[in-house]
């Protein structure tokens, strides 16, 4: 017997909701059924990108924001459940990401702030929501981030092998699953979000470098790769999670010197994505015997490139080969975080997060 969910993420680069339709067993077992990517309005997307980075906020636009990005994630469930010819009333529940717009975990009073009113999600779908799930965690002291992990170990860890999975999404996470059930996971720093910013701000209509185009016209720039690389979160331990709010485009055009040809700044940007990854996977308590990779950024061919380049361990593949599309790995996280929700199970890992203790994740909205 199992119960249908549906999961929705939207990440960092804020381009697109994923959604996801998941039939999960008693014993967690996850099949995936149906997938869609809806594409963001552009100016909905300029507006939450501003409201990300601004210190200045305004309570109507915040306000308004919320209601929207529902509204749009209404339409990506209503198309996804058509395209499946799958009925509302056949869904337990819809695990909603949410959009974040500010990650402050270690602000004197910790908070994260993630936007997509699940009153309107539930009455617009007719489908019972559960969402804010990373509040819970840092009301337990941890980073509320990655939250990701926790669903890693649960389809992926294999028995007595060190496996790595590393999520190229805005920001760069990797779960760290040894052979005897051990788990840490954490953010690396950017993976897409910067190289996505840059080449946006070069080019208006482009919103990302398809597989590194851009970047293959350029070359490193020493100088500006050393500057990147002493921002303090590197040296953070772990657990450690960051976002926008760190890496955006006012942290880095100080650092651009007018001389910098734009493709060279874009090659030195995916090339501070592919150090920063590279050292802590091989910083990891033992050598992965295989590592997996998953988001945006695995269909930049220059980007795994660079990284598989810089790897200790040389065998290495997309989740595709465990089974589950590298694309759709964290919408299917929040419809198994959903289904945590309902079976009262923890959805975050202390080692992960840093919380004090596994909690239950999420809140839930009904739509009647």
């Amino acid at each position: 017997m199992s119960e249908r969910y549906i999961g929705l993420m939207s990440g960092t680069s804020m381009d697109a909701i994923d959604a996801v339709l998941v039939d999960i067993t008693a014993d967690g077992h996850l099949r995936l059924n149906a997938s869609h990517s809806y594409t963001l309005p552009s100016e909905l997307r300029t507006r939450l990108l501003t409201l990300s980075i601004s210190d200045q906020w305004n309570a109507d636009e915040l306000a308004e924001l919320d209601v929207l990005f529902a509204e749009h994630s209404a339409v990506a469930v209503n198309k996804l459940l058509s395209e499946a010819k799958i009925p509302a009333k056949s869904v337990t529940a819809i695990g909603s990401h949410g959009q974040t717009v500010r990650h402050k975990p270690s602000h004197s009073a910790p908070y994260t702030l993630q936007l997509g009113d699940p009153s309107r999600l539930a009455f617009k779908t007719q489908v019972n929501v559960i969402h804010d799930f990373r509040r819970k965690d840092v009301a337990a002291g941890g980073q509320g981030a990655p939250l990701v992990p926790a669903f890693h170990q649960h389809v992926f860890a294999q028995p007595g092998k060190s496996v790595a999975i590393v999520n190229l999404g805005g920001i760069a996470n990797i779960t760290w699953l040894g052979p005897e059930q051990q788990l840490l996971g954490f953010d690396t720093g950017p993976a897409n979000t910067l190289m996505d910013q840059w080449i946006q701000h070069c080019d208006a209509n482009k919103s990302y470098d398809e597989s590194g185009h851009f970047a293959r016209q350029g070359k490193v720039i020493d100088e500006l790769l050393e500057a990147l690389l002493k921002h303090p979160f590197y040296s953070r331990t772990a657990p450690k999670s960051t976002g926008r709010e760190e890496f955006n485009l006012s942290y880095l055009k100080p650092l651009i010197k007018a001389n910098y040809p734009p493709e060279n700044v874009q090659r030195t940007l995916l090339v501070l994505t592919a150090e920063t990854l590279s050292n802590e996977l091989n910083k990891l308590p033992t050598k992965p015997e295989q590592v997996y990779f998953c988001g945006g950024g695995t269909k930049n061919e220059l980007l795994l490139t660079e990284i598989t380049q810089r790897l200790e361990t040389k065998k290495y593949d997309t989740t595709q080969a465990l089974g589950v599309d590298p694309q759709w790995v964290e919408a299917m996280a929040f419809a198994w975080l959903g289904w945590c929700y309902e079976h009262k199970k923890p959805g975050n890992h202390p080692a992960v997060t840093g919380a004090a203790a596994p909690v239950v994740l999420g809140s839930k909205t009904l739509f009647y």
